[in-house]
């Protein structure tokens, strides 16, 4: 397992590093002191949500791809030909404010979320706390299998705070207190409400490269679902950064990645994966 995990990292490290002008881009963000720097590089942590925000009038095409599970061996190799795909795009209304629409392959659900500043961190001020709204569109049920479905019971809502501390030009925690309210729902294994609170972070390697960690604790899940549970690595250049995932959740989507996770890592049952953010 861990001979599968290490080629597999530096077979998407290679890929990364050789795309057109990846290494003559330089960073783009300059600041004068060390607290006027966001606590991430990327918009996301890992899958969950970071509190950096895209800024104004600027736009970005994500590109985020999940395979299967690669304890299924060589039989699929090892999860390459079992895959998920999230394509979306964000708009950076002004500089406290984004808004962002995605639709990810695996149960066909289009995402429409809003990210706003709440408060920066600051000399005066610890920590930067954002705010996170989705509302997601579930387009692969049908009445065949839900003989009495309506078009509400597609709809389900997250709400998050996002609350990160950049402790230093390498260290960067955050916490996310998360809600998820579902319309239609699985009685068995998961509730309406859920509640949940996350705690990740990354730790800057190098000057392009930064390990990042995600844990969610879902309070009102039930055994079959999994805590998500997730590894990355950031590529950072001025105009990309790349993101390589390993985690116990196929899934892309904010609400399906936080409450349907379904993988063990303890029985090395993890997806594979990668985000591309192409700034313009």
């Amino acid at each position: 397992m861990t001979k599968t995990l290490l080629f597999l990292s530096i077979l998407s490290s290679t890929l990364a590093f050789s795309q057109e002008d990846l290494l003559k881009d330089i960073d783009t963000i300059k600041a004068n002191t060390e607290n006027s720097q966001p606590a991430f590089k990327a918009l996301q942590i890992v899958t969950g949500q970071s509190t950096k925000l895209a800024a104004k009038n600027e736009w970005y095409i994500v590109v985020a791809h999940r395979f299967g599970d690669i304890s299924t061996g060589f039989k699929n190799f090892f999860g390459l030909d079992e895959a998920s795909t999230k394509l979306g795009a964000i708009y950076g209304v002004n500089d406290w404010l984004s808004l962002n629409l995605s639709r990810e392959t695996n149960q066909k659900t289009f995402e429409l979320g809003a990210k706003y500043k709440i408060l920066k961190q600051n000399e005066s001020f610890p920590v930067d706390v954002v705010g996170y709204n989705v509302l997601a569109l579930n387009t692969d049920l049908d009445k065949d299998n839900y003989p009495g479905l309506h078009f509400g019971d597609r709809l389900s809502y997250l709400t998050q705070a996002l609350i990160s501390r950049r402790f230093d030009d390498k260290l960067s925690l955050q916490l996310t207190p998360s809600y998820i309210h579902k319309n239609l729902y699985e009685p068995k294994n998961e509730d309406k409400n859920q509640f949940l609170t996350g705690l990740g972070g990354r730790y800057k390697i190098s000057k392009r490269i930064s390990i990042n960690a995600e844990y969610f604790v879902n309070f009102d899940n039930h055994s079959f679902y999994k805590n998500p549970l997730s590894l990355g690595m950031d590529i950072e250049t001025g105009g990309h950064v790349f993101q390589l995932v390993f985690s116990n959740s196929q899934l892309n989507s904010d609400i399906g990645y936080l409450s349907n996770a379904v993988g063990n890592w303890g029985k090395g049952h993890i997806y594979f994966g990668f985000n591309l953010y192409r700034v313009f």
